[in-house]
């Protein structure tokens, strides 16, 4: 406790701030072994506002403080000290979305998400230009969206960014982007690690009828890889993070990244044959990739490790919020019994029970889309529970079913990878909440993946941490380490984690489930059709 204090006085910790879906958390860490030392969060919840999933600029800038405030109270009461100066920060946030500003630096239009699905036409259009998977969620589909739409904001735009690109220029002053994020605007060059130049006169040659006063580079971010300079800390960004107002400028930032990005860096998995899952609101497999693949799939992103590495990512807007929705029946009915009600065993006996669930879920199929799922070709979601009589209709079969629901989307688009093409990954790691309960998401996952998951207990720090470790890599790297062998070496020491191994009854009974599933499909689009 007291090197800790010292740090902090010092002014030599590092933080780690990221934006999810649900909630915004803070993490410190020494910069001597990673570990954290205080945590701060703050929730929060998107809004569909005229059709668009959307956060406000005040729920930003809310949240943001609300959560460093958090973080501040945590070191007072632990430490009983300010925080007056760090040695790094890290921003992180969901990738993806749609950020344009004016000249002013005000947003043209609400900050659409990358939950949105209304960009069919324009990700199709520009995947036929590129000969390159351009998904629905990507900044540049929202962008040739607005454009086809014919929105008046489009020739106003002087800077389009994703979320902790926003966050990150209005703490800087700089408007650049972690390779990782920016490869979720559009397709990243590895040669260049920068964007593709092909693909970016391809764009303002297709757009150049419209006479806009803008070029795509005059309006994108800069790129920047893991360990370059991405500006300090300003003393106006300094009272935007810290309202009480201890908090100094000079601070260096490391290039904001998305959440992918840090969680890889957070699981250790930037190497070649490794690969991540991350589960939560959403879903995402990231693969690194030793080779390109042989062609463009529609269901396979092509993003970047936050040092340039190409990665297979297999995105699905809907994972746990349907389970949660569910977990939250029980609750009111251990509240109608006049039972106490601990949300922690409730998630943890259900998540158990599901254990001695059939492997193929007794027949039980749930389709947990809260939103479209471009995977399985649903622009919008409804969130099903289907049966037939004679299926076996049991508790643990029910929540085996929800638990097999949040990763199916995910299964089809990695059978792709490592069916079709013969992709082979040493290591796979999961991590977020869907692994908070002890093995057994490890379980339903290496089920329907056919692969051994790991989970590290670190891994549970989630993005926060993975954004403080690229901080830290910014400031402590003296050895001049490559990003995979700084995160091996000094953060991970070797270290694997905990490897869950699936047996051939689950992955067989998986099978069945999934092609149960995905034939059902069209009864989940006709409730999408019908239901209004």
């Amino acid at each position: 406790m007291t090197d800790a204090k010292n740090t902090i006085a010092q002014g030599k910790a590092i933080l780690g701030i990221e934006f999810g879906s649900t909630r915004i958390k803070a993490v410190l860490i020494d910069p001597k072994d990673s570990r954290p030392i205080a945590q701060g969060s703050h929730e929060w919840e998107n809004q569909l506002v005229d059709g668009l999933w959307t956060y406000s600029i005040q729920a930003i800038w809310n949240g943001l403080q609300n959560c460093y405030a958090s973080l501040r109270h945590d070191v007072l009461s632990q430490y009983g000290t300010e925080i007056e100066s760090l040695g790094a920060i890290g921003i992180s946030a969901m990738m993806h979305g749609y950020m344009p500003f004016d000249a002013n630096g005000e947003i043209l239009v609400p900050f659409r998400t990358w939950r949105n699905t209304n960009t069919a036409a324009s990700a199709a259009e520009l995947s036929a230009l590129f000969n390159f998977n351009m998904p629905m969620r990507w900044s540049l589909s929202h962008l040739y969206q607005a454009i086809l739409n014919g929105e008046d904001h489009v020739k106003d735009i002087k800077f389009l960014t994703t979320l902790a690109g926003y966050i990150h220029w209005k703490l800087t002053g700089e408007k650049v982007l972690g390779i990782g994020d920016a490869s979720g605007m559009m397709p990243i060059d590895p040669a260049t690690k920068d964007y593709s130049q092909k693909m970016v006169d391809a764009f303002d040659n297709l757009i150049a009828p419209k006479g806009f006063p803008w070029k795509l580079r005059d309006i994108m971010p800069k790129v920047l890889s893991a360990g370059e300079d991405a500006g300090k800390l300003t003393a106006e960004g300094a009272a935007r993070l810290d309202v009480s107002g201890h908090l100094k400028a000079g601070i260096p930032l490391c290039p904001p990244e998305g959440d992918a990005g840090t969680g890889m860096t957070a699981t250790n998995a930037v190497k070649q044959r490794t690969g991540n899952v991350s589960a939560g609101t959403s879903s995402f497999s990231m693969i690194v990739l030793e080779k390109d693949l042989s062609r463009p799939y529609e269901m396979i992103d092509i993003v970047t490790t936050p040092d340039g590495s190409p990665v297979a990512m297999v995105h699905c807007n809907n994972c746990t919020s349907d389970i949660n929705a569910w977990v939250g029946i029980f609750k009111e009915y251990q509240q109608l019994l006049g039972i106490p009600v601990n949300m922690g065993d409730i998630y943890t006996n259900l998540f158990n029970i599901a254990l001695q669930g059939d492997s193929d879920c007794g027949g039980l199929i749930s389709y947990n889309y809260i939103s479209g799922e471009p995977i399985t070709g649903l622009q919008e979601g409804r969130p099903m529970f289907l049966r037939n009589s004679t299926d076996k209709f049991t508790l643990a079969n029910f929540m085996r079913a929800n638990l097999y629901a949040a990763v199916g989307a995910l299964k089809i688009g990695n059978d792709i990878l490592f069916g079709q093409e013969g992709v082979k990954v040493d290591r796979i790691t999961g991590h977020g909440g869907y692994f908070k309960t002890k093995g057994v998401g490890q379980k339903m996952l290496a089920a329907a993946l056919g692969s051994p998951i790991s989970v590290m207990e670190t891994a549970g720090e989630g993005g926060a941490w993975g954004i403080a470790l690229l901080a830290s890599f910014l400031v402590n790297n003296p050895d001049g380490f490559n990003l995979a062998d700084f995160l091996d070496k000094v953060i991970f020491g070797g270290e694997k984690g905990v490897e869950v191994a699936p047996t051939a009854e689950d992955i067989e009974g998986f099978n069945r489930w999934i092609e149960a599933y995905k034939a059902c499909i069209p009864v989940e689009k006709c409730a999408v059709e019908l239901k209004k």
